[in-house]
């Protein structure tokens, strides 16, 4: 997220609240902010590179609507027997979506976020949220099921923009048209029903600071989550329809029960299995046996007792954990039982639905934003030492060996983890990442290793897994590995050591296959010595270590990344850059980048959004790079040319620089060049 903590008051709350906001979104804050004024005093055209087409849109179907853009919104409420007359309408679709918000909220549970489901017409069907006095006393307390938010009554928002859209968005701080709704940022996406029609949608919202780049692609994946059920749940209505009227014909009901894409057996009221598709077959290694009519304990064997105990208790349950055993071996899925029952409650047979484990872990994966999108060919350098790092995690990925990534905050840790991920034999597996230090020390535990039900108060049903099981088959990244608390690294040790887990509260032990990528800006082998950091452990993820190079170190490749981050950027803002000033590249290399690359990228995403014009000038440079130096930087009006022009050839000389590279940025010949080192005592 892009919140810092320090203590203020926040305008929209009774209770004192903890946040200083980026200065990158504060930046994007009051300028959209300024439009937004701009805007309703008709006070001039909006600047594109601020306000996106879509907000701009949406701020024009509000004006024609005549949305008072400053008043408190006056919301279409329903009556208690409205509402329930819309619950009841919505079933379906609450229901299915319900398992999928609270997967959602978990993940934001704790910062401030509210998850909603609305209808079609915006109205609220259902909210999670913290238990917090401040989120209830202010908006949020419109955010309720029965309350309508579309365009005509809020201005843009969560659900109303969504409807208007048919399209995923995000709107941010005072893109709302309505004031009211400043401080709030939300992600939202629509879901359509297995037609094709628009049946509502989600969102997560919060207050403006607690911004997050994630949470758009969370909602996104929620929704598409949401819609694969829909479709799976109307072919079991199908399926279940055509079991107990026996009025569907062989053709139809295969072609039904094979898109649903998990194994799926369904069963008459003896056990005996009347149905079962292509994938169970497979799964079950039951291809060339002819099954149907089979009481399905005498497929199954002994062996399987526990699944034979759960489907025997004539019971619907949900995404149970239950271990398959076959002649090929055993394999782990999550298994789902709904019951045939006729009119009168007679339960006329079961269907069974088996998931896999690892399939679910991709959507949890998927849906938390934890997917390894860089690759080698993605990282620019030029930087012989720079090069011959990269070189050496290229070859680190060729194996499954544990690895350590030692460097400065900023200089691409993450990055390279996620590199060697995808150049692996594992980059087809899961990559998931985990910030040590971001976790709460109680929390830790259960995040990485899961629990089991029942294991404390308010423990999920079925357990949970941990970050290490959805890791499983591929690599998880621990940055901030040094953070761990010493309890918390003993089990660690004992994880690489068995490559199993034993979730909390549980007993059974679980196989893991998984590579282990670390990552730290402190020096381990001190806090080693400090008691602060287990030896063994150290010794155990220390069989590879990459030594990743400050930006101090490889000056050279600034002006390659400069190039970088402003293409990025020109995109994104849709500028662009044309020139970039030589004093800008001159100060860069004088500044001694303790953000390293993550600060360099941010400097100039901030100078892009200052840009006016198709050249990057120095008077865009942000004053605290400036202000670190004691006299201004070559060519600036505080220095001498001559003083300049020998700093800025004596820099580059200490970073390496060729003679011939030197030249050319100085736009003279290599003789000259040569005559001014010797002037200058450089030669």
């Amino acid at each position: 997220m892009a919140v810092q903590k320090t203590r203020s008051k926040h305008p929209l709350s009774n209770e004192a609240i903890t946040f200083r906001l980026d200065p990158i979104y504060e930046e994007r804050y009051r300028k959209t902010r300024a439009e937004w004024n701009k805007y309703i005093k008709g006070a001039g055209n909006i600047d594109p590179a601020v306000v996106p087409r879509e907000i701009l849109d949406s701020w024009n179907r509000c004006r024609r609507l005549g949305v008072d853009p400053i008043s408190k919104p006056d919301h279409n409420k329903l009556t208690d027997s409205e509402l329930q007359t819309l619950l009841q309408d919505n079933k379906e679709f609450i229901s299915i979506s319900k398992p999928f918000l609270l997967n959602l909220y978990r993940f934001v549970k704790g910062s401030r976020f509210v998850v909603g489901l609305f209808d079609h017409q915006g109205y609220i069907l259902d909210v999670l949220q913290d238990d917090d006095e401040a989120m209830k006393e202010n908006l949020f307390l419109e955010w309720v099921p029965g309350v309508q938010w579309d365009e005509k009554s809020a201005g843009n928002n969560a659900a109303g923009t969504v409807l208007a859209l048919k399209k995923p968005i995000r709107i941010f701080g005072a893109q709302h048209y309505n004031k009211t709704f400043h401080k709030l940022t939300v992600s939202s996406a629509p879901v359509f029903n297995p037609d094709g029609k628009l049946i509502g949608g989600l969102t997560l919202t919060a207050f403006y600071y607690g911004t997050n780049p994630h949470t758009l692609g969370m909602a996104v994946a929620a929704a598409q989550a949401i819609e694969n059920e829909l479709r799976t749940q109307r072919a079991l209505r199908e399926c279940k329809a055509a079991f107990a009227e026996k009025e569907m014909a062989f053709g139809l009901q295969k072609s039904v029960i094979e898109c649903i894409p998990d194994a799926l057996i369904a069963l008459d009221c003896r056990g005996c299995i009347s149905i079962i598709n292509d994938k169970a077959r497979d799964k079950f290694s039951l291809e060339e046996r002819e099954v149907e009519g089979i009481p399905i304990r005498d497929i199954s064997g002994d062996v399987n007792h526990r699944f034979l105990s759960m489907i025997e208790r004539d019971e619907a349950f949900a995404d149970a954990e239950v271990r398959i055993f076959t002649k090929n071996g055993y394999s782990d899925y999550s298994l789902t039982c709904n019951l045939i029952q006729s009119p009168t409650g007679t339960i006329m047979g079961k269907i069974l639905i088996f998931s896999e484990i690892k399939r679910i872990k991709t959507l949890v994966t998927k849906m938390i934003g934890a997917k390894a999108k860089v690759r080698f060919d993605d990282i620019c350098g030029q930087n012989p030492r720079f090069l011959m790092t990269m070189e050496q995690a290229r070859l680190i990925s060729q194996n499954s060996s544990n690895a350590l990534l030692l460097g400065e905050s900023g200089t691409g840790k993450d990055i390279f983890a996620q590199a060697i991920h995808n150049a692996s034999l594992r980059k087809d597996g899961p990559y998931v990442a985990i910030n040590c230090a971001a976790i709460p020390r109680d929390l830790i535990t259960s995040e990485l290793f899961g629990y089991s039900e029942g294991a404390f108060t308010g423990s999920k049903r079925g357990g949970n897994q941990g970050k290490f099981e959805l890791a499983d088959g591929g690599t998880i990244f621990l940055d901030e590995i040094a953070e761990t608390p010493l309890e918390l690294q003993a089990v660690l040790l004992r994880v690489i050591e068995d490559k199993s887990i034993i979730r909390i509260g549980g007993s059974r032990i679980r196989p893991i296959d998984v590579r282990i990528i670390a990552a730290t800006n402190k020096d381990l082998l001190e806090e080693v010595r400090k008691g602060n950091f287990r030896k063994d452990l150290y010794y155990r993820l220390n069989v590879f270590t990459i030594h990743m190079l400050p930006l101090t170190q490889r000056g050279d490749d600034i002006p390659l990344l400069v190039d970088v981050f402003v293409k990025k950027y020109g995109k994104t803002l849709d500028k662009r850059i044309r020139r970039i000033d030589e004093k800008v590249i001159d100060a860069f290399l004088r500044y001694s980048w303790p953000g390293n690359v993550r600060e360099l990228q941010n400097v100039i995403e901030r100078m892009m959004n200052y840009a006016r014009s198709d050249e990057l000038t120095a008077d865009l440079i942000p004053p605290e790079i400036l202000n670190t130096f004691h006299t201004h930087g070559p060519g600036l009006d505080m220095e001498s040319p001559v003083d300049a022009e020998k700093k800025l050839i004596d820099r580059m000389l200490t970073l390496k620089f060729p003679k011939k590279k030197i030249a050319e940025r100085m736009k003279i010949s290599r003789t000259t060049l040569f005559r001014k080192m010797k002037k200058y005592g450089l030669a």
